[in-house]
Protein backbone atom coordinates (compact mmCIF):
# COMPACT_ATOMS: atom_id res chain seq x y z
CA UNK A 1 0.00 0.00 0.00
CA UNK A 2 0.99 3.79 -0.76
CA UNK A 3 -0.55 4.52 2.22
CA UNK A 4 -1.79 3.18 5.35
CA UNK A 5 -5.25 1.88 5.33
CA UNK A 6 -8.44 4.71 5.72
CA UNK A 7 -11.10 2.22 6.45
CA UNK A 8 -9.88 2.11 10.13
CA UNK A 9 -11.38 4.11 13.13
CA UNK A 10 -8.18 6.20 14.48
CA UNK A 11 -6.78 6.63 10.60
CA UNK A 12 -10.15 8.09 10.48
CA UNK A 13 -10.76 10.23 13.04
CA UNK A 14 -6.95 11.47 12.57
CA UNK A 15 -7.92 12.48 8.99
CA UNK A 16 -10.88 14.09 10.01
CA UNK A 17 -9.29 15.89 12.72
CA UNK A 18 -6.07 17.16 10.61
CA UNK A 19 -8.72 18.32 7.74
CA UNK A 20 -11.12 19.78 10.12
CA UNK A 21 -13.89 17.75 8.33
CA UNK A 22 -17.22 16.43 9.96
CA UNK A 23 -19.82 14.45 8.17
CA UNK A 24 -22.32 16.71 6.11
CA UNK A 25 -25.85 15.60 7.23
CA UNK A 26 -27.13 16.82 4.27
CA UNK A 27 -24.90 15.10 1.88
CA UNK A 28 -26.17 11.75 3.73
CA UNK A 29 -22.13 11.01 4.89
CA UNK A 30 -21.13 8.91 6.79
CA UNK A 31 -17.86 7.27 6.74
CA UNK A 32 -16.86 3.49 6.61
CA UNK A 33 -14.49 2.50 9.19
CA UNK A 34 -13.76 -1.33 8.79
CA UNK A 35 -11.69 -3.03 6.73
CA UNK A 36 -12.89 -6.74 6.15
CA UNK A 37 -16.39 -4.68 4.63
CA UNK A 38 -14.31 -2.75 2.29
CA UNK A 39 -12.74 -6.06 1.58
CA UNK A 40 -15.98 -7.34 0.68
CA UNK A 41 -17.24 -4.84 -1.42
CA UNK A 42 -14.30 -4.94 -3.40
CA UNK A 43 -14.85 -8.86 -3.77
CA UNK A 44 -18.76 -8.09 -4.15
CA UNK A 45 -17.81 -6.34 -7.12
CA UNK A 46 -15.52 -9.18 -8.91
CA UNK A 47 -12.83 -6.66 -9.17
CA UNK A 48 -9.46 -7.39 -11.87
CA UNK A 49 -6.43 -5.72 -12.53
CA UNK A 50 -7.54 -3.13 -15.28
CA UNK A 51 -11.35 -3.03 -14.39
CA UNK A 52 -12.68 0.85 -15.26
CA UNK A 53 -14.71 1.65 -12.11
CA UNK A 54 -16.76 4.90 -11.26
CA UNK A 55 -17.27 5.19 -7.76
CA UNK A 56 -19.95 7.87 -6.50
CA UNK A 57 -19.11 10.26 -3.30
CA UNK A 58 -15.33 8.72 -2.41
CA UNK A 59 -15.53 10.65 0.77
CA UNK A 60 -12.36 10.64 2.27
CA UNK A 61 -11.31 7.66 -0.12
CA UNK A 62 -11.72 4.51 1.90
CA UNK A 63 -13.64 2.15 -0.96
CA UNK A 64 -11.81 3.65 -2.96
CA UNK A 65 -8.37 2.79 -1.79
CA UNK A 66 -9.50 -1.20 -1.72
CA UNK A 67 -10.81 -0.76 -5.37
CA UNK A 68 -7.14 0.73 -6.33
CA UNK A 69 -5.02 -2.09 -4.34
CA UNK A 70 -7.12 -4.24 -6.39
CA UNK A 71 -5.98 -3.09 -9.78
CA UNK A 72 -9.25 -0.90 -10.71
CA UNK A 73 -9.14 2.18 -12.91
CA UNK A 74 -10.83 4.47 -10.57
CA UNK A 75 -12.94 7.39 -11.24
CA UNK A 76 -14.70 9.24 -8.51
CA UNK A 77 -17.51 11.90 -8.82
CA UNK A 78 -17.23 13.69 -5.44
CA UNK A 79 -19.94 16.84 -4.97
CA UNK A 80 -18.73 17.64 -1.42
CA UNK A 81 -16.62 20.94 -2.11
CA UNK A 82 -14.14 20.05 0.78
CA UNK A 83 -13.49 16.46 -0.37
CA UNK A 84 -11.04 16.84 -3.32
CA UNK A 85 -8.11 18.60 -1.38
CA UNK A 86 -8.69 15.17 0.69
CA UNK A 87 -8.42 12.97 -1.76
CA UNK A 88 -5.62 14.08 -3.08
CA UNK A 89 -3.49 13.33 -0.07
CA UNK A 90 -4.74 10.32 0.83
CA UNK A 91 -4.88 8.92 -2.45
CA UNK A 92 -1.76 9.96 -3.86
CA UNK A 93 0.82 8.21 -6.10
CA UNK A 94 -2.13 6.42 -7.07
CA UNK A 95 -2.06 6.31 -11.03
CA UNK A 96 -4.97 4.66 -12.01
CA UNK A 97 -7.12 7.41 -9.85
CA UNK A 98 -8.88 10.29 -11.22
CA UNK A 99 -10.79 12.73 -9.55
CA UNK A 100 -13.96 14.43 -10.92
CA UNK A 101 -15.48 17.62 -8.90
CA UNK A 102 -19.25 17.78 -9.53
CA UNK A 103 -22.85 16.33 -8.91
CA UNK A 104 -22.98 12.95 -10.39
CA UNK A 105 -27.03 13.71 -11.64
CA UNK A 106 -25.27 16.77 -13.97
CA UNK A 107 -21.86 14.96 -14.99
CA UNK A 108 -22.18 13.23 -18.73
CA UNK A 109 -21.50 9.88 -17.48
CA UNK A 110 -21.58 8.48 -21.20
CA UNK A 111 -18.34 11.07 -22.13
CA UNK A 112 -16.78 9.91 -18.71
CA UNK A 113 -16.91 6.56 -19.03
CA UNK A 114 -17.65 5.45 -22.82
CA UNK A 115 -16.02 1.66 -22.66
CA UNK A 116 -17.71 -1.23 -20.37
CA UNK A 117 -17.27 -0.10 -16.05
CA UNK A 118 -18.43 -0.99 -12.74
CA UNK A 119 -20.04 1.10 -10.30
CA UNK A 120 -19.23 0.56 -6.54
CA UNK A 121 -20.40 3.67 -4.17
CA UNK A 122 -21.70 4.31 -0.89
CA UNK A 123 -24.86 5.88 -1.65
CA UNK A 124 -26.29 9.02 0.03
CA UNK A 125 -29.87 7.66 1.56
CA UNK A 126 -31.74 10.60 0.28
CA UNK A 127 -30.66 10.01 -3.31
CA UNK A 128 -30.30 6.61 -3.84
CA UNK A 129 -33.01 6.29 -6.28
CA UNK A 130 -32.46 9.08 -8.19
CA UNK A 131 -28.72 7.67 -8.67
CA UNK A 132 -29.53 4.52 -9.53
CA UNK A 133 -32.71 5.45 -12.46
CA UNK A 134 -29.41 7.27 -13.57
CA UNK A 135 -27.62 4.75 -13.82
CA UNK A 136 -29.69 1.86 -15.30
CA UNK A 137 -31.94 3.86 -17.80
CA UNK A 138 -29.74 5.94 -19.77
CA UNK A 139 -28.15 2.73 -21.90
CA UNK A 140 -24.58 3.03 -20.42
CA UNK A 141 -21.97 0.50 -21.10
CA UNK A 142 -22.24 -0.64 -17.03
CA UNK A 143 -22.25 -4.11 -16.23
CA UNK A 144 -21.87 -4.24 -12.53
CA UNK A 145 -23.23 -2.03 -9.57
CA UNK A 146 -22.41 -2.64 -6.32
CA UNK A 147 -24.16 -0.21 -4.20
CA UNK A 148 -24.44 -0.16 -0.48
CA UNK A 149 -27.97 1.57 0.63
CA UNK A 150 -30.17 1.48 3.66
CA UNK A 151 -32.02 -1.74 4.04
CA UNK A 152 -35.29 -1.05 3.26
CA UNK A 153 -34.06 0.09 0.05
CA UNK A 154 -32.35 -2.81 -0.71
CA UNK A 155 -35.28 -4.60 0.29
CA UNK A 156 -37.22 -2.37 -2.03
CA UNK A 157 -35.15 -3.49 -5.03
CA UNK A 158 -34.96 -6.88 -4.68
CA UNK A 159 -39.02 -7.45 -3.81
CA UNK A 160 -40.37 -9.95 -5.65
CA UNK A 161 -44.00 -9.71 -7.42
CA UNK A 162 -46.95 -9.50 -4.42
CA UNK A 163 -44.70 -8.31 -1.94
CA UNK A 164 -46.57 -4.83 0.23
CA UNK A 165 -42.85 -3.03 -0.47
CA UNK A 166 -42.65 -3.49 -4.23
CA UNK A 167 -42.96 -0.54 -6.52
CA UNK A 168 -41.57 0.78 -9.12
CA UNK A 169 -38.01 1.13 -7.72
CA UNK A 170 -38.19 -2.68 -7.79
CA UNK A 171 -39.23 -2.72 -11.59
CA UNK A 172 -37.01 -0.63 -12.68
CA UNK A 173 -34.09 -2.36 -10.98
CA UNK A 174 -35.18 -5.96 -12.12
CA UNK A 175 -35.87 -4.53 -15.63
CA UNK A 176 -32.46 -3.74 -16.35
CA UNK A 177 -30.54 -6.07 -13.75
CA UNK A 178 -30.26 -9.11 -11.77
CA UNK A 179 -30.29 -8.17 -8.12
CA UNK A 180 -29.56 -9.44 -5.12
CA UNK A 181 -28.95 -8.27 -1.50
CA UNK A 182 -25.80 -9.49 -0.90
CA UNK A 183 -24.72 -8.24 3.08
CA UNK A 184 -26.24 -6.30 5.70
CA UNK A 185 -24.07 -3.56 7.08
CA UNK A 186 -24.62 -2.48 11.03
CA UNK A 187 -23.97 0.84 12.09
CA UNK A 188 -21.08 0.45 13.84
CA UNK A 189 -19.46 0.12 10.78
CA UNK A 190 -19.25 3.53 10.43
CA UNK A 191 -18.50 7.29 11.92
CA UNK A 192 -20.95 8.96 12.82
CA UNK A 193 -23.35 6.19 13.31
CA UNK A 194 -25.94 6.07 10.82
CA UNK A 195 -29.77 5.98 12.22
CA UNK A 196 -30.34 2.71 10.07
CA UNK A 197 -28.75 -0.51 9.03
CA UNK A 198 -27.43 -0.30 5.37
CA UNK A 199 -26.89 -3.43 2.81
CA UNK A 200 -24.69 -4.00 -0.14
CA UNK A 201 -26.94 -5.02 -3.29
CA UNK A 202 -25.37 -6.66 -6.43
CA UNK A 203 -27.29 -5.55 -9.52
CA UNK A 204 -25.57 -7.43 -12.58
CA UNK A 205 -26.44 -5.34 -15.22
CA UNK A 206 -28.55 -6.89 -18.65
CA UNK A 207 -30.85 -5.64 -21.59
CA UNK A 208 -34.46 -6.34 -20.68
CA UNK A 209 -35.82 -9.64 -21.33
CA UNK A 210 -38.37 -8.73 -23.65
CA UNK A 211 -39.36 -6.37 -26.03
CA UNK A 212 -40.21 -2.92 -24.85
CA UNK A 213 -39.80 0.74 -25.32
CA UNK A 214 -38.34 1.51 -22.13
CA UNK A 215 -39.06 5.18 -21.70
CA UNK A 216 -42.57 3.96 -22.19
CA UNK A 217 -42.32 0.99 -19.74
CA UNK A 218 -41.01 3.71 -17.14
CA UNK A 219 -43.93 6.08 -17.38
CA UNK A 220 -46.82 2.86 -17.00
CA UNK A 221 -44.79 1.73 -14.52
CA UNK A 222 -44.41 5.13 -12.54
CA UNK A 223 -48.12 5.78 -13.36
CA UNK A 224 -49.48 2.49 -12.22
CA UNK A 225 -47.80 2.88 -8.55
CA UNK A 226 -49.00 6.73 -8.07
CA UNK A 227 -51.43 5.34 -6.14
CA UNK A 228 -51.24 2.11 -4.68
CA UNK A 229 -54.38 1.62 -3.24
CA UNK A 230 -55.87 2.54 -6.20
CA UNK A 231 -56.97 -0.48 -9.24
CA UNK A 232 -54.58 -0.32 -12.59
CA UNK A 233 -57.68 0.94 -13.93
CA UNK A 234 -58.22 3.80 -12.05
CA UNK A 235 -54.48 4.64 -11.33
CA UNK A 236 -53.97 4.92 -14.92
CA UNK A 237 -56.90 6.71 -16.55
CA UNK A 238 -56.05 9.30 -13.70
CA UNK A 239 -52.70 9.59 -15.79
CA UNK A 240 -54.17 10.11 -18.65
CA UNK A 241 -53.75 6.58 -20.42
CA UNK A 242 -57.30 5.96 -22.79
CA UNK A 243 -59.71 3.88 -20.67
CA UNK A 244 -60.26 1.07 -23.73
CA UNK A 245 -56.73 0.53 -24.39
CA UNK A 246 -56.15 -0.23 -20.67
CA UNK A 247 -59.35 -2.76 -20.62
CA UNK A 248 -58.55 -4.48 -24.12
CA UNK A 249 -54.50 -5.09 -22.70
CA UNK A 250 -55.49 -8.46 -21.80
CA UNK A 251 -54.42 -7.70 -17.90
CA UNK A 252 -57.38 -7.67 -15.10
CA UNK A 253 -57.04 -4.35 -14.72
CA UNK A 254 -59.08 -4.33 -11.28
CA UNK A 255 -55.56 -5.99 -9.57
CA UNK A 256 -53.28 -3.44 -8.09
CA UNK A 257 -49.67 -2.43 -9.27
CA UNK A 258 -47.72 -4.50 -6.94
CA UNK A 259 -49.35 -7.91 -8.46
CA UNK A 260 -48.17 -7.39 -11.80
CA UNK A 261 -45.05 -9.72 -13.18
CA UNK A 262 -42.44 -7.61 -15.34
CA UNK A 263 -43.97 -9.76 -17.93
CA UNK A 264 -47.13 -8.26 -17.18
CA UNK A 265 -46.11 -4.66 -17.08
CA UNK A 266 -44.27 -5.14 -20.53
CA UNK A 267 -47.64 -6.59 -21.96
CA UNK A 268 -49.86 -3.72 -19.89
CA UNK A 269 -47.17 -1.06 -21.66
CA UNK A 270 -47.10 -2.63 -25.36
CA UNK A 271 -50.84 -2.83 -25.48
CA UNK A 272 -51.15 0.84 -24.35
CA UNK A 273 -48.52 2.25 -26.94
Amino acid sequence: MLHPLIADPSATRQILRHFKLRAVKGLGQNFLIDAEIVRRIVEAAEISAGDEVLEIGPGIGTLTQGLLEAGAHVTAVELDKKLPAVLRETLAGYENFRLIEGDILKVDVAALMPRPFKVAANLPYYITTQILLTLLEKNLPVTKIVTMVQREVAARMTASAGSKIYGALSVAVQLRSSAKVAFEVPPEKFLPLPEVTSAVVVCDVRRPPFEVDEEFFSRVVRASFAQRRKTLLNSLTAAGFPREKILSSGIDCTRRAETLSLQEFAQLANALR
